[in-house]
């Protein structure tokens, strides 16, 4: 039981671990606990069977565990807040929403009836939750009925059960609107991107090749690679029965924007983007784009924008998710020291962008 068996352990864990073991109710409201093998996060007190420790990582908050990908145990409701601790503030209730909406999985509650059940007006809980998590109770409810028939369909169930299973109400609705989270239909998701044609194209930056690969509602990928073979060979594994064509004059104008962006800064907004990501991925690659050509931004301040303070570690793993290298700039978020930290395509390629864009010189 001791932290030096725990490969993911910080100073201070120790202590909060010993909490766990001793199921200690005092220390509710201080952290949670999440378990890799479950991804499910929970109070210390929890009374659910207890977890090997090197398969716990502690979080401040419950919102920096939902951002990592756990969720909410149904047992101990680790969102509410601890009872005696006073009255209700905004914060508990968008806890309370948060819990209220992941217990009515696949429904979209309306705002009206999450106001009802969080105890305040619906303008109230409307600001204070898109302050909290970075989107409406509307988008955060949406975002995991899309989770769940990703899930769904990569666990091999029909279109027409996932999409069931998922919360979708009708086949036309599982279409119109799951479409938007996976890119393409579910069907051609669950069958690899099957009737899907993916145009690609390739840039030469300061940084190595630049592999720009898109489907009819936009742009989709952007990778760094050592060379395009092997570009297009990892384009062939995340799209294993999509149609794959060069096109290199479908795809000029995107390649241009590309091109002028890293040669002076060029905006880049008019590029139309077909990603997904979770409601949380979502504001931190909004907040990225705004980021302006030659400055940086620290994953605390990134954070802090989006109204997430304290989730800077989650920044970097939004950061890490992004599949649109340099539209999305993750390349501009730093650590606090100003060193690089990480970086999806290696830490040269990012020195070599942000010092290109300090000079402000082209290719």
């Amino acid at each position: 039981m001791t932290n030096s068996l725990a490969p993911n352990a910080r100073p201070g864990d120790a202590g909060r671990w010993a909490a766990v073991a001793a199921r200690d109710a005092g220390a509710d409201g201080r952290f949670v606990y999440a378990v890799r093998t479950t991804r499910v996060y929970c109070r210390p007190s929890c009374g659910s069977r207890r977890a090997k420790r090197e398969n716990v990582t502690f979080y401040d908050t419950p919102h920096a565990a939902r951002a990592d990908g756990f969720r909410a145990c149904r047992r101990c409701h680790p969102d509410l807040a601890v009872p005696g601790t006073g009255p209700r503030s905004g914060d508990e209730a968008v806890r309370r929403t948060l819990a209220y909406i992941e217990d009515h999985s696949g429904e979209v509650p309306p705002l009206a009836e999450l106001a009802q059940a969080a105890g305040l007006s619906p303008a109230h809980l409307q600001r204070s939750f898109s302050r909290m998590v970075g989107v409406s109770p509307r988008a955060y409810a949406q975002a995991l009925r899309r989770e769940r028939l990703k899930a769904g369909l990569r666990k091999g169930r029909s279109v027409s059960r996932a999409g069931w299973d998922a919360g979708y109400g009708s086949s036309r609705q599982l279409y119109e609107q799951g479409a938007d989270a996976l890119g393409m239909t579910p069907a051609s998701y669950k069958a690899g991107g099957a009737g899907v044609v993916l145009r690609y194209t390739s840039v030469e930056t300061v940084a190595g090749p630049l592999l720009l690969a898109a489907t009819d509602r936009g742009l989709c990928a952007a990778w760094f690679g050592q060379d395009e073979e092997e570009l297009v060979h990892a384009l062939v594994g995340e799209f294993p029965s999509a149609a794959l064509h060069r096109d290199d004059r479908a795809l000029a104008p995107m390649a241009t924007s590309v091109r002028r962006h890293l040669a002076e800064g060029a905006p880049l907004a008019l590029i139309p983007l077909d990603v997904a990501g979770s409601p949380f991925a979502r504001a931190v690659w909004t907040s990225l784009q705004a980021i302006p050509f030659g400055e940086t931004r620290t994953y605390a301040e990134v954070a802090a924008s989006i109204g997430r303070p304290g989730a800077a570690r989650a920044v970097g793993t939004a950061c890490g998710a992004n599949p649109v290298a340099v539209v999305i700039p993750c390349h501009r978020v730093v650590r606090a020291d100003g060193s690089g930290g990480g970086y999806r395509w290696g830490l040269d390629r990012k020195r070599a962008l942000l010092a290109r864009e300090a000079r402000g010189q082209s290719p």
